[in-house]
């Protein structure tokens, strides 16, 4: 009996323990959520500052079309209409200004036409009597949704002003069928319309007057940015891929700058977006109006080409390639030349994109690069009948080397040439450095720089010769 008590009395204690602990691991693990959130916060911020800016943008928007419903006079003017100006500041502000125009633009065009076509559409169905209205407003509502959402499938269409078709189905629907039960319907769509513009207009003014953040300038900086990345890699290629054995055991963990470059494989996406939204951008800072942007989507097609390239050069990084010494040898030289001379001329490219100049430093580069692929070729012909003694199986991944890298430098010179025709679409600035030309220990100037079949002309004073 006084077993069983005593176990009667243990089993109130063991649950309230049991208790106790099972809320003190909630409240840690609480805690625990609470931090990790604030880690996350923090290091969003930190990872581009802009957020936190746009954030405080939306948050203002949203208070100064919040306005119309605190301030009895204003609200006596739009009524219970107001929210649709909020509800446009929800939907349309987004994080640059590109892309916060064409969504302001394409919804205020839209609401405005689809207002007045629904409403031209109501009266007409109305004048055909009570019995045939409704069939009227069904069939303008079938046909207007049916062609819409027909060319929403083109591809200029769905780039550019797909958000617009949308909000043209859904205000025409609202207005047109509004107007069957509602008799002031003029009244009804001019409220909204005004709303809905006002709204938009906010958006637009705030993100352009308060800290702006220019979709065509990250676009810039983008392609310059994957342009260095590939320059990085081809410069730290040479030493890396004739290793000795020793060094390659060593060695297992690939550098930061031979695994950057895959980030540009995959910037497609992110390209032709911010290129759309650049589309709708004004001129700012170096940035004119009709900006040629179609060139950064070429230039970025050319960089991920380049970038296939070097991740078929990246699988032979830190692998032993069992081929002759004398092979190894005669070909070092040359490919690490043109490997290094590649990502010279890469990087100058990306740093006269970035400060828009005048790349004219590149081409040195590009030429030696070419120089050193000619002697990779002759020295290969050269030797090709040695080979015939060696196991070609061994011989095959240092011929695949090189013959990659000869791809990689008409790539490289392809690149140059798209920098070069953005730099005379964009009317890119002439340094100094670029005006003066050293020719036989002469000075001469540059009269006259133009686009000619992808290449630049430089036209100067001594003899009008042309390089």
């Amino acid at each position: 009996m006084e077993i069983a008590s005593m176990n009667n009395d243990e089993k109130p204690s063991n649950f309230f323990t049991k208790g106790l602990l099972w809320f003190k691991s909630l409240h840690e693990k609480i805690f625990a959520n609470i931090v990790g959130i604030a880690k996350q916060f923090k290091k969003n911020a930190k990872d581009d500052p802009r957020r936190v800016i746009h954030s405080l943008k939306v948050g203002l928007s949203l208070t100064l079309v919040s306005l119309f419903y605190y301030f009895q006079p204003l609200y006596n003017g739009f009524g219970v209409s107001t929210m649709w100006a909020i509800m446009t500041v929800v939907v349309v502000f987004e994080f640059s200004v590109g892309a916060t125009l064409g969504k302001g633009l394409n919804r205020g065009m839209a609401t405005l036409l689809a207002g007045a076509l629904g409403v031209g559409a109501h009266y007409l169905a109305s004048a055909s009597g009570k019995v045939v209205e409704p069939i009227l407003l069904g069939l303008f509502v079938f046909l207007q949704a049916f062609a819409l959402t027909f060319i929403r499938f083109f591809p200029q269409v769905k780039a550019r002003y797909d958000y617009g078709m949308l909000i043209f189905i859904l205000t025409f629907c609202l207005v047109s069928i509004s107007g069957f039960r509602v008799d002031e319907i003029v009244d009804l769509a001019h409220k909204r319309i005004s709303t809905i513009l006002m709204g938009a207009s906010v958006c637009v003014i705030v993100s352009i007057f308060v800290c702006p953040v220019w979709a065509g300038e990250d676009l810039h900086k983008l392609v310059a940015k994957n342009m260095e990345k590939i320059g990085n890699f081809l410069e730290g290629f040479g030493d890396e891929i004739f290793k000795s054995s020793e060094d390659i055991t060593e060695s297992k963990v690939a550098k930061p700058s031979l695994i950057e470059y895959k980030s540009v494989l995959n910037s497609k996406n992110t390209e032709e977006t911010l290129a759309n939204f650049a589309k709708w951008e004004p001129g700012h800072g170096q940035f004119k109006y009709r900006h040629p942007w179609k060139q950064y989507l070429k230039i970025g097609g050319l960089i991920r080409q380049c970038a296939c390239r070097i991740d078929a050069l990246n699988g032979y990084i830190n692998s032993e390639i069992k081929a002759p010494e004398e092979i190894k040898e005669m070909i070092k030289e040359t490919s690490m030349k043109m490997s290094i001379e590649c990502g010279k001329a890469l990087k100058e490219l990306s740093k006269s994109m970035r400060k828009m100049n005048l790349p004219i430093s590149a081409d040195e580069h590009v030429t030696n690069a070419k120089n050193s692929a000619k002697k990779l070729n002759s020295l290969l012909k050269s030797r090709i009948n040695n080979w015939e003694e060696m196991n070609l199986l061994q011989v095959i991944p240092l011929t695949t080397i090189a013959s990659i890298l000869r791809d990689i430098v008409t790539c490289v010179e392809e690149i140059g040439q798209g920098v070069n025709e953005l730099a005379s679409l964009a009317n890119f600035k002439t340094t100094k450095s670029s005006k003066e030309i050293i020719n036989t220990n002469k000075v001469v100037v540059v009269e006259k720089i133009e686009l000619s079949n992808n290449h630049v002309v430089i036209t100067i004073n001594e003899q009008n010769m042309k390089l």
